[in-house]
């Protein structure tokens, strides 16, 4: 059989059509056996093959790049809220006036560098901060007498917070604030787990720590700490605090979980 032949009987076996609100749908003209000889239907059953493969092909591609945009969606989904900063967000504009807060002050009192740090229990980049910047500026500042540090609540994530920041405080009535806030980042859970965050499990958390659990609990329900909670907020946003970390460090801002070099050349150049 001549191709232009062929490739007019093909041209009649395959018809495109339209359906109604939805993408090009194809009609398939199987003609009568006695039209064709065993070749021609060999040489019908290799097109139409070849037709059906291209489109399961082109479907296979669409599927893929569907599953490629969720999983990019997902992947935007699950990052930490954008409201905990990172080290990429403008710092506020200083030096400011910042107090030290109600917490107990690290290192010499009469340092010459003061070195204050903004913080939510729950924000994952306050538990960066806490595991590469804090160890190194305890071990070469505070403990060496350089430094004092300060730590404040900036409890801006929810309820949670508000309750995790109002256990600091009673922490702090019996002189474990240090150790329950070590613990609160050492057992950080996901931003999006608050499960922790309740009376019942911060007062057990308490507990273990070896304060009075009782009295903990007793304290953590009456919220009696809530004026301190909602002075360190604003005091924050007075200085410019938009979100955590914020490190001042005598007065100057320092946003995020930035590398501890940044932090190091901050100290060393108030040091001179």
């Amino acid at each position: 059989m001549a191709k232009s032949s062929l490739k007019k009987k093909v041209a009649k076996i395959i018809k495109s059509a339209k359906s109604k609100g939805s993408k090009e749908s194809f009609v398939i003209r199987v003609p009568s056996f006695k039209s064709f000889s065993t070749n021609t239907y060999l040489v019908f059953v290799i097109v139409i093959f070849a037709f059906i493969l291209g489109m399961l092909t082109i479907k296979v591609l669409d599927l893929q790049q569907e599953v490629t945009a969720s999983k990019e969606a997902s992947a935007q989904t699950a990052q930490p809220s954008t409201n905990t900063l990172p080290s990429t967000q403008p710092a506020p504009q200083g030096p400011v006036k910042v107090g030290l807060g109600n917490y107990p002050v690290r290192g010499n009192p009469n340092a010459k560098v003061t070195v204050i740090e903004f913080a939510d229990f729950r924000c994952p980049f306050c538990e960066q901060w806490f595991q590469t910047i804090e160890p190194s500026l305890v071990k070469d500042y505070v403990n060496t007498g350089k430094v004092k540090y300060a730590w404040r609540n900036y409890a801006f994530l929810g309820s949670a917070s508000v309750l995790a920041a109002n256990a600091g405080e009673c922490a702090n009535e019996q002189n474990q604030f240090w150790a329950f806030h070590d613990y609160m980042y050492q057992h950080q859970p996901d931003e999006s787990d608050t499960s922790m965050y309740t009376v019942d499990n911060l007062s057990q958390i308490a507990g273990n720590l070896g304060m009075d659990q009782s009295q903990f609990q007793s304290c953590l329900s009456s919220k009696k700490y809530d004026n301190l909670v909602t002075k360190d907020m604003n005091e924050g946003q007075t200085a410019g605090v938009s979100g955590t970390p914020t490190t001042f460090i005598n007065g100057v801002a320092i946003v995020g979980a930035v590398p501890y070099e940044q932090i190091k050349a901050a100290i060393d150049n108030d040091l001179k």
